[in-house]
């Protein structure tokens, strides 16, 4: 730019030469006053340009390059040229800024950065969600005053940040957890990261409950079978007293089995990520099974009828299908009480092959529903005990029908009975050819 100023000047003194020579040729007064005129013309031209340039500056055109005779046309070239570059940049640094703030709206935690006074800079749509605070509203506004948690406000005022703050009764309801940890940066400034532990801290809460089921589960058994073999050893019993002891250490003996058996199928399916094989399942075996199994489980205590279409089936792995039919179909058996009438159906409903288990049994509370495939839970313990159930049956129907992308809807009215339907999807059910005669 120095150079352009130097070569403008020098092109002004040999302008104003050259008038000097040529008046001097003609007349000196002539040439003393083209000089001035030329001299003021350009001082008019240079003026009007140096105006226009600090338009320019002040508003700078990403457009055309201005247009101007000479020297200061290459001014305005290399300020165009200068004016885009660092356009770019900006823009460039602008998207980078956007797409960073997309990164963060996009992030699953909540974000926070909070200035040297602790008042709020920026917040992400989660951070406002897990806090109830407003991105425009609460702009520059001291976070303890939003937040007043006793726990957080303890935590941001004590500058010890090493550990994660667990805060409860926070969201819109007041139900969620939070684990919420401050991290310092740049010029006293805080970034408070927050992310929603609640489903982790649910399933904490029921894999506590799982072993202290299972313990439970396991003890009773155990506490029996080490009461008689005490009492066997300690105490002379006649042959029908040991008999009979021993056919209920047995009992307890099965139980325990029963539970463990259980929980293995419940570790295999759970572990098991690989999606069911499409094998075509063959559901009269299954059915058969099913019938038989009722028959010596009720031992004519009941009256139980099928009704099924044998040449509907579906695709998966028969042995899982036939575990979660066979809980089922149990389980109405256990909780109705003798005289009472069992129904299963398999059926086409709407292209969806659809498996239906109907009792006339003790029926289900309306609040116990929800709950009813979480291990061990039981609506009445003292009865599930009475009839052999280990509390895991319902649990595994659960994982065998997420495997198939199933459905169990059940329906149930106190003292009325129950109806427990498995829906399949339509890719799924099949049809097979009926057996050559």
């Amino acid at each position: 730019m120095n150079i352009i100023w130097a070569r403008s000047i020098v092109s002004v003194v040999l302008l104003a030469v050259l008038c000097v020579v040529v008046g001097a040729l003609v007349n000196v007064k002539t040439g003393l006053v083209l000089a001035i005129v030329m001299l003021l013309a350009q001082s008019t031209f240079s003026t009007f340009h140096k105006q226009r340039l600090w338009r320019l500056l002040d508003a700078p055109v990403y457009g055309e390059v201005p247009s101007a005779p000479g020297i200061w046309g290459e001014i305005y070239y290399r300020l165009h040229k200068l004016a885009k570059r660092w356009h770019a940049q900006v823009r460039q640094v602008e998207q980078q800024h956007s797409r960073f703030i997309q990164a963060i709206q996009a992030s699953p935690n909540g974000v926070a950065m909070l200035d040297d006074h602790d008042q709020i800079e920026w917040c992400n749509a989660i951070s406002e969600s897990h806090f109830g605070l407003d991105a425009k509203r609460d702009l520059r506004q001291h976070i303890t005053h939003l937040v007043r948690h006793p726990d957080f406000v303890r935590y941001l005022n004590s500058h010890r940040y090493e550990e994660m703050l667990i805060m409860r009764g926070m969201g819109d309801k007041r139900q969620n957890v939070l684990s919420v940890q401050v991290f310092p940066y740049g010029e006293n400034r805080k970034l408070v990261l927050s992310q929603d532990i609640t489903e982790l801290e649910r399933t904490d809460a029921m894999r506590r409950d799982f072993v202290a089921n299972v313990s439970h589960e396991l003890k009773t058994p155990l506490t029996v079978l080490s009461g008689f073999l005490e009492t066997l050893r300690e105490l002379p019993l006649s042959e029908p007293e040991r008999s009979r002891y021993l056919e209920l250490m047995e009992q307890q003996a099965s139980r325990m089995r029963h539970i463990v058996s259980d929980l293995l199928v419940l570790a295999k399916l759970e572990g098991d990520n690989k999606p069911p094989s499409d094998q075509m399942i063959d559901m009269r075996a299954v059915l058969r099974h099913l019938r038989d199994d009722a028959q010596s489980l009720s031992s004519d205590h009941h009256r139980i009828m099928f009704d099924a279409d044998e040449g509907l089936t579906v695709t998966g792995v028969e042995t899982e299908i036939l575990s979660a039919f066979g809980n089922l179909v149990t389980n109405a058996i256990r909780y109705t009480p003798d005289g009472g009438a069992i129904k299963v159906n398999w059926h086409a409903q709407g292209g969806h092959a659809v498996f239906s288990v109907t009792d006339s049994g003790l029926g289900i509370p309306a609040a116990d529903i929800p709950r009813l495939t979480e291990r061990f839970y039981r609506v009445d313990r003292s009865r599930s005990r009475d009839t052999g159930g280990t509390g895991l049956g319902l649990a595994i129907v659960k994982h065998v029908l997420q495997r198939h992308d199933a459905q169990l809807d059940v329906k149930s009215e106190e003292g009325r009975g129950s109806t427990f339907t498995v829906r399949f999807p339509v890719y799924r059910t099949a049809r097979r050819q009926p057996a050559p005669v």
